[in-house]
């Protein structure tokens, strides 16, 4: 029979013998925020896996084509290759310096299947490797602008802002939103919808000369209409030039060129003869061509015409409007210039070929792009400010009161 002095000591042996049990377990388990490293044991933060983001998810579809890339935290990238999907084709990328980021150098194309393999190394050295096969926005499901100015340009004091979309825009406020013209000149940029293709940005007055105008469009992943995005990102600067307006008089056939508030030269001209009046207004030139061909049956006017070689030719309007150079006119009629014979552009005298040293030529050589043309005293109507870059022709009142910002 046990006494109770020895039953006493054997509890409390037994105690003890837990309580080490119970260290030991306690010991063998680590730290608490130590992490598992997937086979059964578990890694001190020092030695956790780095994190690999892909940001087009394995599987999407719709995925960015600005924005798509690779992100990793707690290690840096070892090794990124994307490739166009069944191909096999290479798409360059550029590594962050600190090995944290990757994307692609250039825009991705639209509706394209890609896949994209990553590696990374963890802080105690680890490797970690993902993959995601995926496919950008569709051409059907995505909506581009085709802009003018185009960047690192000289331009006139009347050259807009001019979107052109692929497909018709329905949220213009959030589209027009996204874009933004500002000028160094400080002036107030408006912009204008002609339609659901095209907006237009021009301040109240023509630009300053001298002044800098920079664009930001940020259309990446924004609802233009139902079920269709943008995917634009990116910045256009452009200079505005010395100041030139020319004023073309129907009444004397002549024009005055004015540059930078001076005179600089009158020249004879021809308008549009009593049947084929030219346009009056703020005209833009839109286009220049040392030599363009011109057939009237491309603007309605049947076999009037067909001229291979105009000269000098500088576009004002989209339905056809020109200034340009003329050496068919008959010189046993009066001098040039002494009345309109055109199909209603603006004449200059020019010679076959434009190589010497005419009046069209000086005006073509002296021209930028967004120069302003106006014309007065024409018995015909104002041009409409959609027909060309020529919103000039519209009251402040109704330019801005057709912005949706």
């Amino acid at each position: 029979m046990t006494s109770p002095d020895i039953a006493a000591r054997r509890v409390l042996g037994a105690c003890a013998a837990l309580m080490v049990g119970s260290l030991t377990l306690t010991a063998c388990g680590g730290d608490a925020s130590a992490t598992d490293d997937g086979k059964g044991g578990k890694n001190s933060p020092s030695t956790s896996p780095a994190q690999i983001v892909i940001s087009a998810k394995d599987g999407s579809t719709g995925a960015s084509v600005n924005a798509t890339g690779v992100t990793v935290s707690g290690g840096r990238l070892t090794g990124v290759k994307m490739t166009v999907a069944g191909t096999g084709q290479v798409v360059a990328g550029v590594t962050a310096p600190d090995g944290s980021s990757w994307k692609p150098k250039q825009q991705l194309e639209r509706g394209t299947k890609y896949e994209i393999d990553a590696t990374a190394k963890g802080a105690g050295g680890r490797t970690t490797a993902t993959k995601s096969i995926f496919t950008t926005v569709t051409t059907a499901n995505s909506f581009v602008g085709t802009y003018t100015p185009d960047n690192g340009t000289t331009v006139g004091v009347g050259m807009p802002v001019s979107f052109t979309f692929d497909k018709s825009i329905t949220d213009k406020k959030a589209v027009q939103s996204h874009i933004t013209v500002d000028s160094s000149s400080g002036q107030q940029v408006v912009g204008h919808w002609f339609g659901d293709r095209r907006l237009d940005f021009r301040p109240q007055e023509y630009w300053k000369a001298g002044s800098r105008v920079t664009m930001k469009i940020s259309l990446d992943g924004v609802r233009g209409a139902e079920g269709v995005y943008g995917v634009q990102k990116k910045t256009v600067s452009f200079t505005i030039g010395r100041s030139q307006v020319s004023t073309v008089d129907a009444n004397t056939q002549t024009m005055t060129v004015v540059r930078d508030g001076r005179t600089v030269k009158t020249i004879p001209i021809s308008t549009g003869s009593p049947d084929h009046t030219t346009y009056n207004g703020q005209m833009v030139i839109s286009e220049k061509f040392t030599q363009t061909p011109m057939d009237s049956r491309t603007v309605g006017l049947g076999n009037a015409y067909n001229i291979p070689d105009v000269p000098h030719a500088m576009r004002l309007t989209d339905s056809g409007t020109f200034i340009h150079g003329n050496y068919w006119y008959d010189k046993g009629n009066p001098p040039f210039g002494r009345e309109g014979t055109s199909h209603g552009c603006v004449g200059l005298a020019d010679v076959q070929g434009g190589q010497s040293a005419t009046p069209a030529r000086w005006f073509f050589d002296n021209s930028l792009l967004g120069d302003v043309v106006i014309v007065k005293n024409s018995p015909d109507s104002t041009v409409a400010p959609e027909n060309g870059l020529n919103g000039w022709n519209m009251s402040w009142s109704a330019w801005t009161a057709g912005s949706a910002a």
